[in-house]
């Protein structure tokens, strides 16, 4: 991904500021900086209405409706077993390694679902292939339960169970991700990405929280049974879908197909670009491994407070879902995703200098809200500029780098620990995120200049055109 002019900087572009063009080429940073500045105040005066959630899409599309129910259900019973599962393992093992490891299970076989549900995805009927993934994840859920109320749990069963139910669950949610289009329309991506933000957020504040009454109350193999009637629940919503075959069918070994969708991100210098950053912004999730240890040894507070340094990012992303609603009429949306993702490593950091718990929990949550402002800008970015055979593949990519951003952030933090105190690990691994953030905001041109008012699904400069045909070729 090199730093030429991308399709996405129109005339419209160079129209609306030829002097901050031109100051941007000696500094970039600042100019971007003055832009965003004035345009968040334009689009907030002229936008007032929708600065709330718009729910007009919810209203007026069965459709979508029918999607957010399920997604709701879905994440409900996914976060009631994010609970269950490392409970009982602990209880049967009491190895914190063992619970490790049904994590990593779980996170590896997400991320081959993720890859594997980009090519099927462009390949099946998409609505089939939902149906078919909800059903299976459903299925290893009920046996989590059957397993949880015998006499003797296996923790190996559960170990090849996480590992099941993380494939068919990312295979469920790429081919949702990939139907989005389809179904709401690409001018309406923006508010049905903060719904979908809205749902995994509130799901991961409330679902385990209810997860752990289930347990405390009447035992872990209620909690899963719960779990597999909220699969049902979601299959018999999604079965009131449409058709949504795929554009077109590719005669390719997969991962032939695969490769193509990699591709793309390096013909496409935007779509490229916002996951290079997406990427990024994610390793800041790795913090979550830090919070007991932060707790214990520099905020001298107990469990209860570590729950609450828990939820503050799912909180402020949840605040950033429910007050997006001026981020579709931003005209600088690509270097408002730069700003934001940077600003939020600038929260993250700030923990290297707070002793109090309350004030951490505010920085915790203004992360998660300001990361939160960047995945709702990538989500529409990536699905807006993806043409529909490939988006699939692109949207499984796009997931995959969060899968793995998360994992990896979480191994440098952990790193650091070994070498520095606490706070200095979070503000070094921080402050080399900002630099590199505004790496990228110099060396990604295309995305300063991208706007979510613009959908091009195919690069058009005759240079691209050429590359593009060349790795998209059966």
């Amino acid at each position: 991904m090199d730093t030429q002019h991308s399709p996405e900087a129109s005339q419209e572009t160079r129209n609306e500021g030829h002097a901050v063009s031109s100051g941007s080429s000696r500094d970039p940073a600042g100019a971007v900086a003055k832009n965003i500045a004035k345009n968040i105040a334009k689009n907030i005066a002229k936008n007032k209405s929708t600065l709330l959630m718009d729910l007009s899409l919810l209203r007026d599309n069965a459709a979508f409706r029918t999607v957010v129910i399920a997604r709701t259900l879905s994440v409900f019973s996914l976060g009631m077993l994010t609970v269950a599962v490392p409970v009982q393992i602990q209880e049967l093992t009491g190895s914190p390694m063992q619970v490790g490891i049904s994590m990593a299970l779980g996170g590896g076989g997400a991320f081959a679902g993720l890859l594997a549900g980009g090519v099927l995805a462009d390949r099946w009927d998409r609505r089939k292939l939902i149906l078919f993934a909800r059903s299976v994840c459903g299925l290893g859920f009920a046996a989590l339960a059957v397993n949880g109320f015998s006499s003797s749990p296996s923790v190996l069963a559960i170990y090849a169970l996480a590992l099941w139910d993380g494939f068919f669950s990312a295979l469920g949610v790429t081919a949702l991700l990939a139907a989005t289009p389809f179904l709401v329309g690409r001018e309406n991506l923006g508010s049905a990405g903060q719904f979908n933000m809205l749902t995994v957020r509130m799901g991961g504040i409330l679902s385990p929280a209810l997860g752990g009454m289930v347990i405390a109350s009447f035992g872990v193999g209620w909690n899963y049974l719960a779990a597999a009637i909220g699969a049902l629940l979601t299959v018999a919503q999604l079965m009131r879908l449409p058709p949504m075959p795929p554009a077109r069918r590719e005669p390719q070994h997969p991962l032939r197909a695969l490769g193509a969708g990699i591709g793309y991100l390096f013909v496409n210098r935007l779509v490229g670009a916002v996951v290079a950053v997406g990427a990024l912004v994610s390793l800041g999730g790795g913090v979550r491994i830090l919070m007991p240890a932060l707790a214990e040894d520099v905020y001298r507070v107990g469990p209860s407070a570590v729950g609450m340094m828990y939820a503050a990012a799912p909180l402020g992303a949840t605040v950033a879902a429910l007050t997006g609603g001026w981020l579709g009429g931003f005209a600088r949306s690509g270097a408002l995703l730069l700003a934001s993702g940077a600003a939020a490593f600038v929260a993250l950091g700030s923990l290297g200098f707070i002793s109090y718990p309350v004030v951490a929990f505010v920085a915790l949550a203004g992360f998660g809200y300001l990361s939160s402002i960047a995945s709702l800008l990538q989500f529409t970015l990536v699905q807006r500029h993806t043409p529909e055979h490939l988006l699939g593949r692109v949207n499984g990519l796009w997931a995959a780098q969060a899968v793995t951003g998360d994992a990896f952030g979480a191994l440098a933090l952990g790193g650091l620990t070994r070498v520095f105190p606490l706070t200095s690990a979070v503000l070094i691994f921080s402050l080399v995120a900002l630099l590199s953030s505004g790496a990228m905001a110099i060396g990604f041109r295309s995305l300063r200049f991208a706007s979510l008012k613009k959908s091009e699904d195919f690069p058009s400069t005759a240079a691209d055109r050429t590359a593009a045909a060349s790795i998209l070729e059966e």
